[in-house]
């Protein structure tokens, strides 16, 4: 799998063989969204490719003001493939947005952030490559209600795999096979209900160029995962893109929905993105030394100090939702400890195990897919830059069950932890920002943080909950 096209004038070929009808100008805003742009193919020629479209920058949220909305999406041709869920033939392209009135690439567009991430890299001298590796989980649900009101909150999701379904009459009958609970983990069908959903999305990401190893049940009821190889910084950022994309219309087109919501549900797993990464020079993996601890060697050691030193911070753009800190809570798989560890799934760094230089990485644990690719894989990548700059040594390695500890032992080894709110995040980063700024401007990370206590803390804060109902009402 790979790229359809290698440029303009071999995309304009593609297009003419494919009888392309349509264009679809993809691109992405701070939250991770993605939006479009749809154009006849008529109306796309080697120039507007080359030199870019213009678009209303002011209908996106956290973007211009509407007396300078004027702005450009620049097709990156190479990431072009084919929709395989439009009724008529659509190719779609990644855009980069440029700004017009400072004459350069936009200072808030992600994917732009991301290249900038790339240039410092190769300036630092430190490598010409980062790979990222991202796992993104997902859950399947049959249907979801919720309502936001000012008398009245809730929400509802149903899958035939809860269990909370055992004793629901069906009209074809109650077969009862469910995974219940944390179960979930590798079970053959019928108790893994998703299998052939799944399968279809393996297709699917196939068709749009992904290079897909697996897919299997996660450990919560209703819960998938579908492994994807990793890529460059970028290149796998737009391919969260597309696996989220892909994931969700699957699900849609089956009569399902499909949610990447850190923890959708209480008391069973959430959904992560564990990251794999590694920095590459000339071919050769800096972060490999063989008879190390883990064969780390002590520019990945580095690495992993910078990541941690500044976690807290960093925690703003890989676990950027309210909901994220639901799911880091002792118990769930969902590391909240900064520490590393080789093989052991309890740390928020693991080590995976790995024979030989090619496979030697680290894997950060704690990011979720609410956070925009670009931006997430961004921070941990200037943070750890800054770590082997200044040598920040991690603390660790443990090899523990760390999850076993309680807050009180955690303390008392003086282990630091993940933020517990939003909140703290977007505090600590404010605190803690200058490994951010050789990249991220002063622009964007003001509007980055007002537009997360806008849209998340604030809100999020202001809204009684039925737990609070049910602990507090009768006091």
């Amino acid at each position: 799998m790979g790229k359809f096209v290698k440029d303009v004038d071999d995309f304009l070929k593609y297009c003419k063989d494919n009888e392309v009808e349509f264009v679809d100008l993809r691109f992405t805003d701070i939250k991770g969204a993605w939006h479009h742009l749809t154009y006849r193919m008529s109306a796309i020629n080697k120039e507007n490719l080359t030199t870019g479209v213009p678009f209303d920058g002011s209908s996106i949220e956290a973007w211009q003001p509407i007396n300078k909305s004027d702005m450009i999406l620049k097709p990156d041709v190479e990431t072009a493939f084919l929709d395989p869920f439009t009724a008529d033939v659509t190719i779609v392209v990644f855009c980069d947005i440029y700004d017009i009135y400072k004459g350069e690439m936009y200072e808030k567009c992600p994917r732009s952030i991301a290249k900038k991430a790339l240039k410092h890299l190769e300036e630092t001298g430190v490598g010409d490559v980062a790979y990222f590796g991202p796992e993104n989980e997902f859950f399947i649900f049959d249907d979801v209600r919720f309502r936001d009101d000012i008398n009245s909150s809730y929400f509802r999701v149903d899958s035939e795999e809860g269990e909370w379904n055992s004793d629901t009459k069906y009209e074809h009958g109650n077969m009862a096979h469910r995974p219940r609970t944390k179960g979930g983990y590798f079970p053959v069908q019928p108790i893994d209900s998703m299998m052939d959903l799944r399968a279809e999305m393996i297709f699917m990401l196939e068709q749009v160029g992904l290079e897909v190893s697996l897919g299997h049940h996660e450990v919560a009821q209703a819960q998938g995962e579908i492994g994807v190889k990793f890529g460059t910084l970028v290149e796998a950022a737009d391919n969260v893109q597309k696996y989220k994309y892909v994931v969700k219309m699957v699900a849609h087109l089956n009569g399902k929905t499909a949610t990447f919501m850190p923890k959708p549900l209480h008391g069973d797993n959430g959904n992560g993105m564990h990251v794999h990464q590694s920095i590459w020079k000339k071919g050769k993996n800096t972060f490999y030394k063989e008879g190390e601890y883990a064969n780390l060697s002590e520019t990945a050691r580095h690495y992993i100090g910078g990541v941690l030193r500044h976690a807290q911070a960093v925690a703003a753009f890989t676990n950027p939702s309210t909901n994220s800190y639901k799911r880091l809570i002792p118990g769930f798989e969902a590391p909240s400890i900064l520490t590393y560890s080789s093989q052991n799934r309890s740390a928020s760094c693991r080590i995976p195990y790995g024979a030989g230089e090619a496979a030697t990485r680290i894997e950060m644990r704690f990011p979720d897919s609410t956070s925009c690719p670009y931006l997430a894989f961004t921070a941990m990548l200037l943070a750890g830059l800054d770590g082997i700059k200044n040598k920040f040594e991690p603390v660790g390695p443990m090899d523990e069950d760390l999850f076993e500890l309680s807050l009180d032992e955690i303390r008392e080894k003086g282990i630091p932890q993940m933020p517990h709110t939003l909140r703290e995040a977007l505090e600590a980063m404010i605190k803690d920002n200058d490994f951010l700024k050789p990249v991220m401007s002063d622009l964007f990370l003001t509007t980055f943080k007002d537009y997360k206590f806008e849209t998340q803390v604030w809100e999020d804060e202001a809204r009684p909950t039925a737990f609070e109902y049910m602990s507090t009402y009768s006091c």
